[in-house]
């Protein structure tokens, strides 16, 4: 049975096949339209799983969508009529986009895909619940989705067990965590649901001082439902999100690209602080209910690492499980699964250990794009030479871009689009923020260890294949990787086995030959403002437009110096 997953008009479009209740390839849309967080209909995500799963449309047994528009069109027009007039400007200029596309969903998908099956509606929760409990290794466990709104669900909690899901509890519209974390977001003078973890990165270099100012903000029951006093916001009812009186609250709002002030970062550590107690007690109580150690998490506000990596400190659960494309684009997934599984009652046939999912090149694609664009490269025949090679280059302090394989699914580069480089050296994260990244300095770089040693680096509690927890750096460990260690001496870490992604683990291994270190510095191969490096030639216009000094692409070793004729500047001023 062929099922297609789809997500798409809000932000983070993606699409995603399953096969026999298998994963067979998922994708976000921004991969190949390279516009990050692209809100549109996922055609290209789609015509690459079906050319990954090698059907046509005609052999796609059912479509999943991963919200009821609907239902969500109604909670729009309940909002815009309580709060009239007010929101009548907002209401204008939300409707084309809902007259255009989101209601017409069905017709959409028909036309461009050429589809006459049937379409199956999940709600917007149920595929967040069905993107990680279903690909969770757990035949049981509680449940909990948080994100900013769904169609009118913002907070969920249930339980999961075997391919059944009940959503036990529900809070709804406007009172929302993620709602809350953009509202600060845009008071800080960051993009809403882009920058989010600017915020929480930012955070570390605060104090809660306005813990209490909060808290007139926000309560919270000692059950961990909550709800906002909306005199602080107007995203309720306006294209814009704090109010006057919460700007009143907490002092004038930072504009775009303005100065960062100890303020603004007492400000981000007290948002972080109320969130984690909320989310923390929400999760006491659903331990209680549910009397289940196993935890499996979804949406946008799983992916607050710093929160995930507290879980296990301030809750009962002995195990947790976090879906990595936990976003909206996650959705195309969690609604096939759930079609497949729980709506279907198929027996659970999959369980997600790698996320290497989007699209690949072999070697004869990317030999004949480097050659038929005259690009100056070795060829190694020994793989082994070329990743020894490499983690010398490392070593050296060199910047290398390294691109193998399928592309990952979800935020995060683990191995395969990535950029690595020296932790050891303390001046490697200026290095790569300068050179590289170009981001604001106070964003930290992540750490990725090798297995069997990552107890020895960081005190974690769990092993992170996928990047989405934050633990301490042990204190005998800090001044060895100084680049990969944030203010606050944590590291947003992956761990990675032998058997998950050979090659990456042995260049590990080969620079801790080196330097006696087996971790290196990771970030995502891509240039700022773009999504990540999807094709080999995305790769290498990203190196030949940053200070990345090499490329290990496949079995081939590319150098920034040898192309002159390709060098171009990504950046203002440089």
């Amino acid at each position: 049975m062929n099922i297609l997953g789809i997500s798409c008009f809000y932000h983070d479009s993606a699409a995603c096949l399953i096969k026999d209740g298998k994963i067979v390839a998922g994708s976000e849309e921004e991969r190949f339209s390279r516009k990050k967080h692209d809100t549109g209909f996922p055609f290209n995500a789609i015509k690459y799983c079906l050319k990954e799963g090698e059907i046509d449309v005609d052999e796609i047994d059912y479509i999943a969508f991963y919200e009821k528009p609907l239902l969500k069109f109604e909670r729009i027009l309940s909002s815009h009529l309580e709060t009239f007039p007010k929101s009548f400007r907002a209401f204008v200029g939300s409707m084309p986009s809902w007259l255009n596309e989101k209601l017409r969903v069905p017709s959409i998908i028909r036309k461009k895909l050429k589809y006459k099956g049937e379409i199956i509606f999940v709600e917007h929760h149920e595929a967040h619940a069905g993107s990680t409990f279903l690909v969770s290794p757990f035949n049981e466990a509680a449940i909990l989705t948080i994100d900013g709104v769904g169609e009118w669900t913002t907070t969920s909690t249930g339980f999961g067990k075997g391919n059944d899901i009940s959503i036990k509890k529900e809070i709804h519209f406007p009172h929302s965590l993620g709602l809350l974390y953009s509202t600060v977001t845009a008071y800080l003078g960051f993009r809403v649901n882009n920058d989010e973890y600017k915020v929480m990165g930012l955070a570390s270099y605060g104090e809660p001082k306005y813990v209490k100012n909060f808290r007139k903000i926000i309560d919270v029951k000692k059950d961990g439902s909550f709800r906002l006093n909306m005199d602080y916001f107007v995203y309720h009812h306006k294209m814009r999100m704090p109010s006057e009186k919460f700007v009143k609250e907490f002092g004038p709002m930072r504009k775009k690209g303005g100065e960062i002030t100890q303020r603004h970062k007492d400000i981000a550590a007290s948002l972080q602080r109320i969130v984690e107690e909320t989310i923390f007690q929400i999760l006491r109580n659903l331990h209680k209910e549910t009397k289940c150690d196993n935890l499996c998490m979804a949406g946008g506000v799983a992916l607050n690492s710093v929160s995930n990596g507290k879980i296990l400190d301030n809750t009962p659960f002995k195990n947790v499980f976090i879906q990595p494309a936990s976003s909206d684009a996650g959705g195309s997934l969690g609604a096939a699964m759930y079609l497949y599984n729980s709506i279907l009652g198929n027996k659970r046939e999959y369980i997600m250990e790698d996320i290497y999912l989007g699209p690949g090149f072999n070697t004869d694609e990317i030999r004949s794009f480097l050659k038929g664009n005259n690009i100056k490269f070795k060829e190694f025949k020994d793989d082994n030479k070329l990743l020894k090679k490499a983690a010398d280059l490392i070593h050296k302090n060199n910047i290398v871009g390294f691109y193998q394989g399928r592309m990952e699914w979800g935020p995060r580069a683990l191995g395969n689009r990535s950029i690595l480089a020296n932790p050891c050296n303390p001046e490697m994260k200026d290095v790569v923020n300068k050179r590289v990244k170009h981001r604001e300095p106070f964003r930290p770089f992540a750490p990725v260890v090798t297995y069997e040693d990552y107890m020895d680096y960081f005190e974690a509690k769990t092993q992170v294949p996928f990047m989405l927890f934050v633990y301490p750096v042990r204190k005998n460990k800090r001044k060895l990787i100084p680049a990969v260690t944030h203010v606050d001496g944590t590291g947003r870490l992956q761990t990675i086995r032998k058997d998950w992604n050979p090659r990456y683990y042995q260049i590990i291994k080969e620079f801790e030959k080196l330097s006696g270190v087996p971790v290196l510095l990771n970030t995502s191969f891509n240039i700022r403002g773009e999504p990540i490096v999807c094709t080999p030639e995305d790769a290498y216009r990203c190196m030949m437009g940053t200070g990345i000094d090499y490329m290990v692409i496949d079995r081939f070793l590319v150098a920034r110096e040898d192309n002159p004729k390709d060098k171009w500047t990504s950046w203002e001023g440089n």
